[in-house]
């Protein structure tokens, strides 16, 4: 067996299983606390205005709405307030999209947010999966190193005691 194998896991392996763990219970404790505390007014607007605005409903929703607006417009079965081309539904949509747009970035960056930290606790579960299962073959190693050494001196006190069976009495 190579001398690495029969090593237990380097010092830098087992600081680095050590601080997996401790990362664990740390991200625990933060989430139980994240989880009281709850989303701030912010956070629960934007993604309530993602979620809204984002939906076929509101799109279809707003489709019918601006259909009606131009076609009274152009038939001006009520006064015309906004005759073709249409600046004020101009002005009423560029004011939805500049303020709609960076409500949603800010809930899609608190998602990104999220997402990078799940990968990276996945990684870290990965990580130390491996370095426990490493830990593990070396103690299975080190466990069969002694059985078979346990064996061997078996079977040599069995060899000595046939050749001492073998040996003549008086020899």
């Amino acid at each position: 067996m190579s001398e690495h194998k029969r090593n237990w896991l380097h010092t830098e392996e087992m600081q680095l299983l050590h601080s997996l763990r401790e990362a664990r219970r740390r991200r625990r404790q933060e989430r139980a606390a994240h989880l009281k505390g709850g989303l701030s007014l912010g956070e629960r607007v934007s993604d309530a205005v993602a979620s809204r605005v984002g939906s076929w409903r509101f799109i279809i929703i707003q489709s019918v709405i601006l259909a009606i607006w131009m076609m009274l417009n152009v038939t001006a079965w009520i006064q015309e307030w906004d005759p073709y081309p249409f600046i004020l539904l101009n002005l009423v949509l560029s004011f939805q999209a500049a303020y709609t747009a960076p409500v949603i970035m800010m809930s899609q960056n608190r998602q990104s947010n999220i997402d990078r930290e799940a990968a990276q606790h996945d990684y870290d579960v990965n990580l130390k999966a491996e370095l426990e299962i490493e830990l593990l073959h070396q103690k299975i190693d080190v466990m069969r190193e002694k059985e078979i050494a346990e064996l061997i001196a078996i079977i040599r006190t069995m060899q000595e005691q046939q050749a001492a069976a073998a040996r003549p009495a008086g020899a």
